[in-house]
This record gives C-alpha cells, structure tokens and sequence, in this order.
C-alpha cells in the first residue's frame, strides 16, 4: 500500500523461511548486499515509527527529523542521482555522504536546538549550515523520487517569501523575510517542513501503509480478486466488474492509483479483453476504477488524515461521509461497462469463478483485520491505535489460513515492504510542508481565496470549475496528495464560504433564521428584522447578507448554521477539492494511472488518457451534489433519496453520452435521456419532477431491452 503515485505495486509473499530479498532489490542499482542494507533499514524504521505511535513520547520536531533523515536515507539507497549512475561505486559513495549528512542532522536537532533558544533564536554557524543542508537534500530526494516540478515549486515558494514577492505589485506583493527568519520558520519551528503535514505522514500516514502491507502479505489482495470474480460472474459484462469491484475493494485497503491499476489491472485487463471488450475501454475502465480507490474508505490514501487535520473534523466520520459518494462513482464507473457490454456483445461471456460461499468460507478471516479497524474508530480510539490493533489482527487472522500463515519471517517482510513503500511518501510530504508553511506565513491563501470569489463573481460553479482546472495543472507535476494539500490551503476558504453564504440565503429568504442570529443584522439595519421573520425574495437577501462586514460574516455562520452543519460544510469544501484532485489521474496530458493501464493493455498512452477521462465522469458529478445538496451530513431521509436519484440520473446521463441503454438510442431518446438524468440530477428540481425523470428513464430502459432482445433474437 502506498499512497503515492510511485508506490510499488504488490509483490508475492515469500516463505515463512525464506527471506524474498528481491522485493527490496533497488531501482537503479544490483548488489545482494545493498539489498540487505536496504532491508535491515526498513525493519528498523519500521518498528521505530510503531514505537512512535504506540507509546514512544518524544518531542514532535525529534520525532519528524527522524522521520524525514529515515526515509530520506531509504530513498537514496534506492534512487541513485541519475539513472545511468546504477552501477557507479562513485556515485554510491555520496549517497552514503547524503545518509551520514541526514543522521547529523537528526543529532544537530536533538543536542543543538535548546542552544539555538538560549541564544535568542539567533543562528550561529552550524544552525545556518545544517538547515541549508537539510532543505536542499530534501529538494534532492524530491527530484529523485517524483521529479522536477516539485523541487521548483518549493524553490519558488520560497525565493518569493525572501526576494521577488516585494516587487510584485497587486494584492501577491510581500514585503519579505530575512534569510534567516525564512530558514528558522522551514526547519527548526513546527509549521515548516517538519509541521503538520510531516505529523501526519510519520502517524497516520505510515501506520496506515504499513496495516496495508500486511494485509498484502496475508493474502487480502488474492482474496480481493477472487471475491471480486465471484460476486460478477453472473453479470452482464462481468470481467468489467471485476475490475469496477477489485479496485474498489482494493482501494479501501491500497490508496493509490498507481499502485491498484498495477495490481489489479494486470488480472482484469486481460480479462476483459479476453470477453470481448475494447483494448482501449478496458484499460480505461480499470485506470478510472483505480482511480476510486483514494476514494474509498477506510484509507482513502492520505487524504482522509489531511482532511481530519484540516477540518477538525473525525476521522471516523469522515469515511463515515464518504462511503456514499465512493459508492456513486464506483456505480457511475460499472453503468459504462454495462453499456459498453451490451453494445459490443459480451453478455453472454461468463467470468469463471468459484461461488461467493465458497471463496468466504476460505478467506472470511480477511475481513476480520478490516471489522477490527472499524470498530475501534467507531469506538472513538485513534486512528494510529486503531491501524496498530488492526495489524496484530492482519497477522492472527493469518493463521487461520492454511498458506498465508505469517511467521517472523513474513512478519519482517510485511514491515519492510511497507518502510519501503512509504519512502517516496514521506520525503514528498516533508516537501510539501515547505509549501505549505510559506503559504500560511503570506497570506497567499487567504488572497487566492479572495480572487477566486472574485474571478467566479460570487458562483459557486465557477468556482468550482476553477479549482478544477487549478487541480489539472497542478496535477501534470504534483501527486494528488500533494495536489489537494496545496489546492485545501489556498481555496477550501472561497468554496466554505460559498456554500455557507448560500444555505444562509436560504434559510433568509424562507424565513427560518435563528432568532439568535438576528442579532447581527440589528446592527447593520435594524428595519430587516421583521423581513426576516417573515422571509424575502433572494435579491434582498444577498443585498442584506452583503453589508455585513467580514469580521461578523463568521460569528454569523455560527449562529444561523450551527457548529455542526458550518463543520459538515468545512469538510464539503475540503471533500470536493480532494475529489476533484484525482482528475489528473485521469486526464490527459500527464494521468500516470491511464498511463500504467495503457501500458498492459498495449494501447497508445494518450488516446487510453481520454478515455479513462470520460469514463471517470463521476469526479465531477458527485462533487457537484456535494456542492448544492447535503450529501455530506445530510439527514437519513435526504441521503436515501439523493442517493437514489443520484444512481439513476447518472445511469441515464452515461446513456445520454453514449448513445446507447440496453440498445442504440436514436437522437429523440437520446436526448429523451438527458432531460430524465438533468430531471433527476438537478437539486432545486422538486420531487414530482424528480420522479418524472425516474419515469422517463425506466421507460426506456424496458423499450430497450425489448428491441435488444428483439434484435439478437436466433433466426
């Protein structure tokens, strides 16, 4: 499990006796002996960072220096500086210069940093050297292990807090910092590269990835798949489904795209083109299925602990929230392989496959580590408690297997592959920090937030269509992890706001603000009271909300909405930036997980891009919903029937572009098809309209399945 984009697929278990060395073997490099350093490296790391979580106490800026010198080190015994270097014992020799340069760093922090307070925070000699050293390294290991672009963005983020942001002119001009203050701010405070967002990949991140390993070396992955084969043997397009079904199933376990299209796809892709399917379709289902899976829960990749830390919000709740919208895209995702079943004629191919009975009577115990973790996070325990309990159960479920049974010598596998996993994570989110940190330190966000309202003139789709494209292109270089950290911080404020803003004009316009919000209006006119009580049109409503001033707008949402709904709308905001960051797995130019899938099914890399693009329609459906209806937070009965027209407005809509529901649909239907999906997808639509759209969909969904059957009757 990685949630990376450059995590490593899955690899076979080893035996209980045998140590699988060549899962450790490096990118770049051969020798049995590094592949030993490298494994030795991560054990310990391993059982390091569980002493962490579990019931280590050391200080936070120790424990994240560790952190970062740890997998830094892993990372450049696995990368070397450049990939024609692999056999170089030069080049070798200052990456071991790097790791010795990494281990100073970690004691320069533990024996220095009190010195450095009782001087005043005045650097001396060794603190300007040291933080130089470690912020340029971590530049390094980013480059080696993801690339140029986020190296440069870093650099640029940077030089602007200390040179060019002063000579811009406008609301981004930044009258600068000192080297020195820049320095201190990025190294040795909790809010730059060893700040939150390292805290949260040494605790969540790490023990999360690491109960993902496990459950890999047990066996879950071949469970996922052979439960996937038997729930859609029986059908329509039913190798199409095992890929819709695996990659969810391995999502809520894997978080990276990457990694599940690796995985996964190397058993469906064959699969369904076997049956029938396109080469392109195929790959392109199995790219936006995998896709989903950073959708998922429980692990949701590291998004769901960013968003936890973001929002304040539980973790527990939100996988609670989010399993709903997972489960509309995975369904959006299998209308189209339906479709494109029935279109190209592959019903009748069957996907062989034991009963489901059968494959739960033999892997049942797969399931267990999964009910534990949910259960303790229902409880109310940590989530690093929670992943830390879950793997002892991964490993006492094992031995309920008859040939996934997991030894010490498994057990050290499992901790070393999910070190080694998390290596490229872990330097890229120490990376981000840096980002991060001058983000908060300038004000940028609360800027950019204040523009993109401004540009959007108060739309709330405009907006949305701008972090959109915002997310596209900061997803041609930045993993989608990074991608949301980065688009969280500098616009989660303008969509909060939106969505706040409009669900208090509602409630003004109806008449039912809270008396204790009245309050507030007093002081701007008085005479709007008794409107108020009564309800306005919506004009005079925004015209009221607009003069009152900034600093009272959010003592305002307060009152009128209530901590828990102005808490669900925080995390809306953060839920649909972090949907919409999947996108560039997807769209072309730069989607790495159409790419991977391309690549098994020997299909031409860009034209698989689009369609894995039009196939993931559902990233920017459902957070749409999420924008103008409570499909996060809403009540019982509000997420029964938004759920539900959900599912058939997108099945009618997935007709509507294809042209095609259980057979061809002239023009006339088709267009027929697209009013039922607009009727049932609108959310200020009443319910009798709603259920017209319900109507008009059924109806064609029956007439085509006669006119098929029809047609492909025997002569």
């Amino acid at each position: 499990m990685s949630v990376s984009s450059n995590a490593s697929s899955p690899t076979p278990s080893s035996p209980d006796n045998e140590i699988n060395l060549d899962d450790f073997e490096t990118q770049h490099r051969s020798g049995h002996w590094l592949n030993r350093v490298v494994f030795a490296l991560s054990i310990f790391l391993a059982v390091a960072h569980v002493y962490i979580n579990t019931i280590g106490t050391l200080p936070e800026l120790w424990v994240s220096s560790f952190h970062f010198a740890g997998f830094g080190a892993l990372c450049a015994l696995l990368v070397p500086a450049r990939p024609k270097w692999r056999d170089s014992k030069l080049a070798l020799f200052f990456d071991a210069l790097i790791v010795l340069a990494l281990i100073v760093m970690v004691l320069y922090i533990v024996f220095f940093e009190d010195a450095l307070y009782a001087r005043g925070v005045t650097f001396d000699t060794g603190d300007w050297i040291v933080s130089s050293v470690s912020i340029l390294l971590a530049l390094e290991l980013i480059r080696r292990t993801s690339g140029w672009f986020i190296p440069l963005l870093i650099l640029v983020a940077l030089t602007y807090v200390v040179w060019w942001g002063k000579w811009l002119a406008g609301p981004f001009s930044f009258p600068g910092l000192s080297v020195e203050t820049l320095l201190y701010r990025s190294f040795f405070s909790t809010d730059g590269m060893f700040g939150p967002i390292s805290r949260i990949s040494w605790s969540f991140v790490f023990m999360f990835i690491l109960f993902g390993a496990f459950l890999v070396k047990s066996g879950a992955g071949d469970f996922i798949i052979d439960l996937s084969r038997s729930l859609a043997s029986k059908m329509i397009g039913g190798p199409g489904f095992v890929a819709v079904l695996g990659s969810g199933l391995m999502g809520s376990v894997s978080g990276s795209s990457v990694a599940n299209t690796v995985s996964t796809g190397v058993i469906t892709i064959p699969l369904m083109r076997k049956a029938g399917f396109p080469a392109r379709f195929a790959a392109g289902i199995e790219a936006a299925a995998s896709t989903g899976g950073q959708l998922m829960p429980p692990v949701m990749g590291a998004g769901a602990f960013i968003m936890a830390s973001y929002t304040q919000v539980p973790y527990v709740t939100i996988i609670g929230v989010a399993a709903i919208p997972a489960l509309l895209y995975f369904l959006s995702v299998g209308f189209f392989v339906r479709v494109e079943a029935k279109r190209s004629q592959v019903t009748s191919t069957a996907v062989v496959g034991v009963p489901v009975s059968q494959v739960l009577k033999e892997g049942w115990h797969h399931i267990v580590p999964l009910g534990v973790l949910v259960a303790l996070l229902i409880k109310g325990y940590t989530p690093t408690y929670a992943a830390g309990v879950g793997i002892l159960a991964v490993i006492a479920a094992s031995w309920l297997s008859k040939t996934h049974r997991m030894g010490p010598i498994r057990i050290l596998d499992a901790m070393a592959q999910g070190a080694k996993n998390m290596s490229t994570t872990a330097v890229l989110l120490i990376g981000i920090g840096l980002v991060v940190n001058v983000i908060s330190t300038t004000g940028v966000g609360n800027t950019f937030s204040l523009l993109i309202s401004d540009w959007s003139g108060g739309s709330l789709l405009l907006t949305i269509i701008l972090v959109a494209i915002a997310s596209l292109v900061l997803g041609m270089g930045l993993p989608v992890t990074a991608s949301y950290i980065v688009l969280g911080t500098l616009s989660a404020p303008a969509i909060f706001n939106l969505i706040a803003q409009s669900q208090l004009l509602e409630m003004m316009s109806n008449g039912t603000l809270p008396q204790a919000a009245h309050a507030v209006f007093m002081l701007v006119d008085p005479t709007s009271i008794s409107k108020l009580a009564e309800g306005m049109p919506m004009d005079q409503a925004s015209a009221l909300l607009a003069q009152v001033p900034a600093d009272f707008k959010g003592m305002l949402m307060d009152q009128a909405l209530g901590a828990n709904t102005v808490a669900m709308t925080l995390l809306t905001a953060h839920m649909i930036i972090f949907w919409l960051s999947q996108d560039s797995n997807v769209t072309p130019p730069v989607c790495l997980t159409a790419f991977a899938a391309a690549a098994i099914a020997k299909t031409p890399p860009m034209r698989t891009g689009l369609t894995a693009w039009k196939l993931a329609k559902g990233l920017y459906i459902v957070p749409l919903l999420m924008a103008y209806t409570p499909l996060i937070g809403g009540d019982t009965e509000t997420l029964i029937r938004l759920t539900i027209f959900a599912i058939f407005g997108m099945y009618a809509l997935v007709a509507a572009m294809e042209g095609y529901l259980e057979d061809k649909l002239p023009i006339p239907t088709r267009v027929l098809a697209l009013i039922a999906a607009i009727l049932m997808l609108w959310p200020h639509f009443s319910l009798w309209l709603q259920l017209i759209g319900l109507v008009i969909f059924l109806a064609l969904f029956v007439i085509g399945n006669k006119t098929y059957a029809k047609n492909n009757a025997p002569a």
